[in-house]
């Protein structure tokens, strides 16, 4: 019967998602026009899901992502739940600059994911605080993200600061609320951005042209606005620059630097192909190693250097600083040497 969930041991939600094929698709592949029909789903997830058994039409498991079809066929497409499953301890090691009672500073390694998630089910941040912190820690703002109010994307690097108990959650997440924690970083970019200093405003949601990428889009997304001042240039070739955010949106410096025409040195999915970079030409006149170091730099090049914000007990006002990386701070002496 059409909406019978499939046989499997995953459970999925009770409503299943219902597809029927506009004239407009006729003839598609059916994992194109579910893709297309139901905007939440990646072509990707369509295949995968339909590999498992989770399509149907009329009662009929589909498994053939290739099916041509026609115009007034009705699919179901069944979810399957979100794992709720508990990070386990892990002991790896973590780089604290305070820890008491209410919150932990850490400076985070570049390449340290923060929370378990799809493709890395462990050795996170997560992990490492329930070994580090032990059971006080389990389930402070949800069981995948137990004490975690803010992350750092896994390749780069800085300080975050962990919430211990459920008051100091609750205190910490309303001064990312109300925009009083700060956050500065400092980011390698493509270029010199001019002016030497100023603001980017614009919202950012999910690509219309790829899911995996945000951007800065007229309609929808959420607002968001990053200061930033150019604090050395390197020829015409690459800045580096602070950025301080007003907001925190999910790799916010990385597409809005990218949006002004400034990508981040290394980063593979907002810095284009390595032939187009902004820079690339004026690169091209470095003297070999430097151009080579840029060029070839594995990862991109952000760091969260200071952090303040106010101790949610003490209400005092706290201020750290993280120096850079050694790879970062290699890159930048090659720079200057030139």
């Amino acid at each position: 019967m059409p909406g019978t969930m499939p046989e499997s041991g995953d459970s999925v939600q009770q409503a299943p998602l219902a597809y029927t094929v506009p004239v407009t698709a006729a003839g598609e592949r059916l994992d194109k026009a579910l893709a297309a029909g139901l905007p939440d789903l990646s072509r990707s997830r369509v295949q995968a899901l339909l590999e498992q058994g989770r399509v149907s039409e009329a009662g009929r498991t589909i498994t053939d992502p290739s099916m041509r079809v026609k115009p007034g066929q009705n699919f179901d497409v069944f979810i399957p739940e979100a794992e709720a499953a508990q990070p386990e301890a892990q002991d790896i090691p973590l780089d604290v600059l305070f820890e008491d009672e209410d919150v932990l500073v850490i400076d985070k390694p570049a390449g340290l994911v923060v929370h378990p998630a799809a493709g890395n089910p462990d050795n996170t941040l997560v992990n490492a605080l329930l070994a580090h912190c032990g059971d006080s820690l389990s389930g402070i703002g949800g069981v995948r993200r137990p004490g975690i109010v803010h992350r750092l994307d896994k390749d780069t690097s800085g300080l975050m600061v962990v919430a211990k108990n459920d008051r100091a959650h609750h205190g910490l997440t309303e001064q990312f609320s109300d925009r009083s924690l700060s956050r500065t970083y400092h980011a390698l970019v493509w270029g010199v951005p001019n002016p030497r200093q100023g603001r980017i405003e614009g919202a950012i949601g999910r690509s219309s042209a790829d899911r995996k990428k945000m951007a800065v889009v007229e309609h929808g997304g959420k607002h968001a606005a990053t200061r930033y001042r150019v604090l050395k240039s390197f020829g015409q070739a690459a800045a580096l620059v602070e950025c301080v955010l007003e907001t925190g949106r999910t790799h916010q410096i990385r597409v809005h630097m990218a949006h002004i025409g400034h990508p981040l040195v290394g980063d593979p999915l907002y810095g284009r192909g390595r032939s187009s970079r902004p820079g690339g030409k004026h690169a091209s006149t470095l003297p070999e190693p430097a151009r080579r170091a840029l060029v070839e730099f594995p990862r991109q090049a952000l760091h969260a250097t200071a952090l303040t914000f106010r101790h949610p007990s003490r209400e005092e006002t706290m201020t750290f600083h993280a120096p850079m990386p050694a790879d970062f701070h290699e890159l930048i002496v090659i720079l200057e040497s030139v």
